[in-house]
């Protein structure tokens, strides 16, 4: 059975059923290729980027081309998690120059989003940003003084685990 098929069996849900789906695929040399096709397309975005999320931080790389795809899917990205789950990926997956700008777009409009958790990364994207873009450095720091004044606890939590690595 294909990723593809094997997404749309999963019941959203179940970690485990997810988990089992990485574990039978991500030995195949088109395995992230096959996740990052699938990004536009609302019916795999919560389990795509659940799977590439797992497949960056047990420490694997993406081609340049595949991180263009995932940062272009950015403005197409719709459920909730799907959204989370990119930008946890933020600390492994580089930005390049010529994303940079789409970036930065997606992160602003988390910044308002109406879950807390993304709006938690969103901010958490931004110190990723800044830590490859110096010039985004004092507007984060704005950012996040704004967000512990006025954010949710669980929001102002994750913010100062950031700013515990050095801002």
């Amino acid at each position: 059975m294909s990723i593809r098929q094997k997404i749309t069996s999963w019941d959203g849900r179940s970690r485990d059923g997810i988990a089992a789906i990485y574990d039978t695929h991500r030995t195949r040399p088109d395995f992230a290729e096959q996740l990052v096709q699938l990004l536009p397309d609302r019916a795999y975005q919560q389990g795509a980027t659940w799977l590439l999320k797992a497949y960056v931080e047990s420490g694997h790389q993406l081609a340049r081309t595949q991180t263009k795809t995932i940062y272009a899917s950015l403005p197409v990205l719709e459920h909730w998690e799907a959204k989370l789950h990119v930008l946890q990926c933020l600390r492994y997956v580089p930005v390049n120059e010529p994303e940079k700008n789409q970036v930065e777009a997606f992160l602003r409009a988390r910044l308002t989003d109406p879950n807390k958790l993304v709006r938690a990364w969103a901010y958490n994207g931004f110190y990723e940003l800044s830590r490859q873009y110096p010039e985004y450095r004092q507007e984060t720091r704005q950012l996040f003084e704004m967000a512990l004044r006025d954010e949710a606890a669980s929001v102002k939590a994750r913010i100062r685990n950031i700013m515990k690595k050095g801002m």
